[in-house]
């Protein structure tokens, strides 16, 4: 059964055909390696400037990360990531907006939770021992990522017997686990996990399939494909010039299901869908 609604912490929002656009999440990495955008953003003063200006542009959920995940990362000692994301959730939590706090480690969940953080968003799909107690008594909103092995290794020769059913199979899983565990079923979304572990053919296998990822999960799906090697897989383009492919990988991600896309670049991808929106509101009148 579907939800009518995505719990978010302090926020709700409507999932109602026609009565509410894919939301926007916008990516504030507070690290000096992520792939993209890796050390922009590493001091408050710059995160909190990059903050507004997604904010401005029309974000609906603000995703901070404190770790890289690109293929090949190295994991982050606990210490270092708290001090990395604690103060700009503190700084952020009266914005107006959900605070998102990206992080497997149990331990990052409590105190961002503690702070005021209205999500979780975790690579790991909530596997860590810990992990569910962590978040269970709250009301904020969790992401179940799909990731085959880890970032050190994920890229090396993924393999599926059918990515889609494999990976949909996986999301099951957890979600089910996430609801014995007294989490209800408004507060969850799942994400694919577009580059972890997944060929270009596979990612391309999954953005087609999300209508039914959607409906055999009951849950809301989460399209991160912004800049990612996929873009350049197709187009050639190094990673700062993955604006229009990642604008069409959004729109695709959309078309195909998609009720959530994490993205970089917040005002462009908040036009397209504006643009997509309008088209689709027309075909009602």
């Amino acid at each position: 059964m579907k939800t009518k609604h995505f719990q978010c912490g302090r926020f709700r929002f409507p999932l109602t055909p026609g009565q509410s656009r894919p939301l926007v999440m916008g990516i504030l990495n507070v690290t000096p390696d992520s792939f993209s955008d890796g050390g922009q953003f590493h001091s408050i003063d710059l995160a909190l400037t990059r903050a507004e200006q997604m904010l401005a542009d029309g974000v609906d959920i603000i995703d901070i990360g404190g770790e890289s995940s690109r293929p090949g990362a190295q994991p982050l000692p606990l210490e270092e990531e708290l001090r990395r994301v604690m103060p700009v959730l503190f700084a952020l939590r009266d914005c107006g907006k959900p605070l998102s706090i990206d992080t497997y480690k149990p331990e990052v969940m409590r105190e961002a939770l503690l702070a005021g953080a209205d999500m979780i968003n975790d690579i790991n799909g909530f596997r860590a021992e810990g992990a569910l107690t962590a978040v269970n008594q709250s009301d904020c909103a969790l992401c179940i990522m799909h990731m085959q092995k880890d970032p050190l290794t994920m890229q090396h020769s993924p393999q599926y017997a059918d990515v889609t059913r494999d990976v949909t199979q996986f999301l099951q899983e957890r979600r089910a686990a996430m609801e014995e565990a007294g989490i209800d079923r408004s507060r969850i979304c799942v994400d694919p996990g577009f580059g972890f572990g997944k060929t270009v053919d596979h990612n391309l296998a999954l953005l087609r399939n999300m209508e039914r990822m959607a409906e055999e999960t009951g849950v809301p799906v989460l399209a991160g494909v912004s800049r990612k090697s996929m873009i350049g897989a197709i187009t050639g383009r190094p990673v700062e010039q993955r604006l229009a492919g990642s604008l069409a990988a959004a729109l695709a991600a959309v078309a195909h299901g998609a009720a959530i896309i994490r993205v970089h670049d917040v005002a462009e991808t908040v036009d397209a869908l504006k643009v997509w929106a309008a088209v689709e509101q027309s075909k009602q009148g």
